[in-house]
């Protein structure tokens, strides 16, 4: 996933300095599907991999490992991403109003 897909592009209303994000809660809610689909993917890919590679197929340990830290990043990074959002989420509901 690149970093440029997840920016939020912003655009200027009628020459006034108010910032609205252009991206809607449904686009949203599809990115964020997709990414948790797409680290659901690379987890089974390698466990997939671990598993040919302990039946002896044709299978090099190097693509074993590799395949295994990858969706091991992947899971680390979507749980920091989770702790953050339940962080966010704490704070605001912390704020008096």
């Amino acid at each position: 996933m690149k970093i440029n897909e997840l920016a939020l592009p912003i655009r200027n209303l009628s020459g006034t300095n108010s910032l609205q994000p252009q991206v809607t809660k449904n686009e949203f809610g599809s990115m964020l599907s997709e990414a948790l689909a797409k680290v659901n993917d690379d987890l089974l890919g390698a466990e997939k991999l671990s598993q040919d590679f302990a039946l002896g197929k044709n299978v090099e340990l190097h693509q074993v490992i590799t395949a295994t830290e990858q969706a091991s990043l992947a899971l680390q990074l979507t749980i920091q991403i989770r702790t953050k959002v339940i962080e966010a989420y704490q704070e605001i509901t912390r704020m008096q109003v």
